[in-house]
C-alpha cells in the first residue's frame, strides 16, 4: 500500500468535484475548491475521521469494500478505480458485464433525480444506488448483504419481497426477474456471479425451478406498475430503464402522470419520506466514528 500516492489521489480527485457533481446543495460559500471531506466520508458511508487520516497518510489499509465505495463517491472511471486499488495495495476488480462499479455517465443523471424515486441496479437486479426517495417507496436496499443483494434472490426467499405487488401482478413479475437473470446469465457464463445465483436458487425454491424451465429470456425498458405501500396503499407508476451500453447496470426511474392519483401520493410520500428518515436519525443518535 502506497499510503502517501493514496492520500495525494484521493485529494486531487475531492478536489476536482464540485457539490452539483454529486447531487449536493451548493451551500455557503466555500473558501476551499472541491468537496469537503465529511462529503466524501458520508457519500461513501463511511466515518468523517477514517476518510481524514487516508488522506492525512495515515489510515490503515481500506477494505476492497471501502475502495468500491469510495470510487462511486468520487465518481471514478474505471481507470481511476482500477488505479486506486492498486494505490491501496489491492488486486483490480475484474472488467465484466457483472462490474459493481457504477458508471460515473449514469451517476451523473441519478444525482439529478431528486423529485422521484431512482435507483441504480446491477444485471442480477442489486442496488448499487438508490436515492431517497427510492428508499422511501421500496425500503432500504443497502441493509441487504451476500446473495440477498439479488432482488432476484429476495423473490423467491423473502415471502415479503411480493408484497410490494398485488397479488395478480406476482406471477408477471416473478417471471420477468428470471428472464432478466437469464440474460445475465446467458451473458456471464456459469462460472459467474449469475451462475451461483441460479444454482442458490435451484436448491431452494421450486417457483424458481418451475420458471426457469421456461427458458424466458428478456431485457425490461419499461413498464406500468402497480406497487403497495404500507402507509399510502396502492400506487400507481411507470418505469423506465436506462442501460448501460453492456447492459451490465440500468438506471430504473419511477415517475406517475401528471395530476393523477399516483403523482399526488408520491407527493405525499416525499412528505412522509422526510418524517421518517428524520425520525429514524434522531431515534439512531449521531453516528460514531
Amino acid at each position: 500500500m502506497d499510503h502517501a500516492a493514496l492520500a495525494a489521489f484521493l485529494r486531487s480527485r475531492r478536489n476536482g468535484l464540485r457539490p452539483e457533481d454529486v447531487g449536493l446543495p451548493e451551500g455557503p460559500r466555500r473558501l476551499v475548491p472541491g468537496l469537503r471531506r465529511e462529503e466524501v466520508a458520508a457519500l461513501a458511508g463511511m466515518s468523517a475521521d477514517y476518510y481524514v487520516r487516508m488522506e492525512q497518510a495515515r489510515s490503515p489499509q481500506p477494505s476492497e469494500q471501502m475502495l468500491a465505495a469510495l470510487a462511486r463517491a468520487l465518481r471514478l472511471s474505471n481507470d481511476e478505480r482500477d488505479y486506486l486499488y492498486r494505490l491501496a495495495g489491492h488486486n483490480v476488480p475484474a472488467r465484466t458485464p457483472m462490474d459493481t462499479h457504477v458508471a460515473p455517465t449514469l451517476l451523473r443523471v441519478f444525482d439529478r433525480l431528486d423529485e422521484t424515486p431512482a435507483l441504480i441496479l446491477s444485471s442480477l437486479g442489486e442496488t448499487l444506488a438508490q436515492n431517497w426517495l427510492g428508499a422511501a417507496l421500496l425500503g432500504d436496499h443497502s441493509r441487504h448483504t451476500g446473495l440477498a443483494r439479488s432482488s432476484v434472490y429476495r423473490w423467491f426467499t423473502d415471502p415479503a419481497e411480493q408484497e410490494i405487488y398485488p397479488l395478480a401482478d406476482r406471477l408477471r413479475q416473478g417471471r420477468a426477474q428470471v428472464a432478466g437473470l437469464r440474460a445475465a446469465f446467458g451473458a456471464a457464463g456459469q462460472r459467474s456471479r449469475a451462475g451461483t445465483l441460479v444454482r442458490e436458487l435451484t436448491k431452494v425454491s421450486p417457483e424458481f425451478t418451475e420458471i426457469w424451465e421456461r427458458h424466458d429470456v428478456a431485457t425490461r425498458f419499461q413498464d406500468h406498475k402497480t406497487l403497495i405501500h404500507p402507509e399510502l396503499g396502492a400506487i400507481e407508476l411507470d418505469c423506465q430503464t436506462l442501460y448501460t451500453e453492456d447492459q451490465g447496470q440500468a438506471l430504473l426511474i419511477l415517475t406517475a402522470a401528471p395530476r393523477s392519483k399516483g403523482a399526488e401520493k408520491l407527493a405525499l410520500l416525499a412528505v412522509l419520506g422526510h418524517q421518517r428518515f428524520a425520525s429514524a436519525t434522531l431515534a439512531d443518535g449521531p453516528a460514531a466514528d
